[in-house]
């Protein structure tokens, strides 16, 4: 008679703008703890295979980050808004809108878990259904495909990130890029993700910076965005969560949009044309009062899944057992380090992804292509809230 594995599920809350896991996990003396971490560390290091004790761990995978950034929504859906909009410009500003939408709150001195080689993690939310595989560990590689079938959207990605030291700083360079479709309209976007910027000293903080580019060919759409910290002196004050940028057209150089605004409140959209002014992203319908994921049927899981690899870790941070989610993530880190050696041992240098096929074209690119059109239901969903009732 075969015995039925049981597996520990651990879902927490997303990131969100109020509340969520930043308000259970945000830890005292944190500034401390993190300066005595990078003691012994060189300015100029690559952090990537960096192992970090399970203190400066929030209790979900990078892959569970990724994701969250899609799934994960307030009141106002803006990925849906993409596919409604009646003209190209009107569909290119809710791109943007959307792109803006994937910024999340991070909390100082935490990260998520380094994903290991095979990681997968599944969810849906109505029609979304989503679906991440981490198919490089060396280096980390996370692929990302998204379909919804009602607002006949497909979204893929892969993206790594490559963090350096800098002495009163780290910064994660995020690499690869976005593709969306809105397969009604035959309208393909492109676009990057900003970095993300870990402030030591003289302020400790995380912040968003650089410039995310989105492009649309067939409409001949361009977005310039950039975020920054606003009017600080030597890294006093200011705020660092400002975004300004604009909406040109690439044939005429033709500047269509202004955009500026913060992406934790409010951004506006400017008609150069007319002046008029339009609320283009609203971060409390956006990421406020965000659902956490709940498992829905436990034998459509796969053992690879991210709420499974590292559940026991979850658990024991979420509990202050600090002992224990060291241990768990101990063997975690021996077991992945084993199957390295017995890969090698059997010549299998290249690692096959499940859901993916893999190519590198140059050393900071990957590109990952979906190896099927779209994605199942998944046994993770996230509550979809009824829809107000008009008056």
């Amino acid at each position: 008679m075969e015995t039925e594995t049981v597996w520990r599920v651990v879902l927490t809350p997303p990131l969100a703008l109020e509340g969520g896991l930043a308000e259970e996990m945000r830890p005292p003396n944190m500034v401390q703890q993190v300066l005595s971490l990078f003691r012994n560390i060189r300015p100029g290091s690559d952090l990537a295979q960096f192992q970090l004790p399970p203190l400066f761990n929030i209790p979900k995978s990078q892959l569970q980050c990724y994701g969250e950034g899609v799934y994960c929504i307030g009141e106002d859906n803006y990925l849906s808004r993409c596919a409604r909009g009646e003209t190209s410009q009107e569909r290119f500003a809710s791109v943007v809108a959307w792109s803006i939408s994937t910024t999340r709150p991070a909390i100082f001195g935490l990260a998520p878990f380094n994903p290991i080689l095979g990681e997968t993690h599944h969810v849906s939310r109505g029609n979304l259904n989503v679906l991440l595989e981490q198919v490089s560990h060396h280096p980390p590689v996370s692929a990302f495909h998204a379909t919804d079938s009602e607002e006949n959207i497909e979204l893929v990605w892969s993206q790594h990130s490559v963090p350096k030291f800098y002495g009163t700083s780290v910064e994660a360079v995020i690499h690869g890029k976005r593709q969306l479709w809105l397969k009604s309209h035959n309208e393909k976007y492109e676009m990057n993700a900003p970095n993300l910027v870990i402030r030591i000293l003289p302020k400790p903080c995380m912040e968003w910076s650089g410039t995310v580019r989105i492009k649309c060919t067939e409409s001949g759409l361009e977005a310039e965005i950039c975020y920054y910290r606003g009017n600080s002196f030597w890294g006093f004050g200011g705020n660092p969560r400002c975004i300004k940028g604009k909406i040109f057209n690439t044939s005429t150089q033709k500047l269509v949009y202004e955009i500026s605004g913060h992406w934790d409140k409010n951004v506006s959209l400017k008609d150069v044309e007319n002046g008029e002014v339009q609320v283009l992203y609203d971060a409390k319908k956006a990421i406020s009062k965000i659902e956490t994921p709940v498992l829905n049927n436990a034998k459509g899981l796969s053992e690879t899944e991210s709420a499974i690899v590292w559940g026991e870790v979850s658990e024991a941070i979420m509990n202050k057992d600090w002992e224990r989610a060291r241990e768990a993530k101990r063997k975690i880190e021996e077991t992945q380090r084993a199957l390295s050696r017995e890969r090698k041992e059997k010549e299998q240098l290249v690692w096959m992804p499940k859901h993916f096929s893999v190519s590198q074209t140059k050393e900071s690119q990957w590109e990952c292509s979906p190896l099927n059109e779209s994605v199942p239901q998944a046994p993770i969903f996230v509550p979809v809230p009824p829809s107000p009732i008009p008056d």
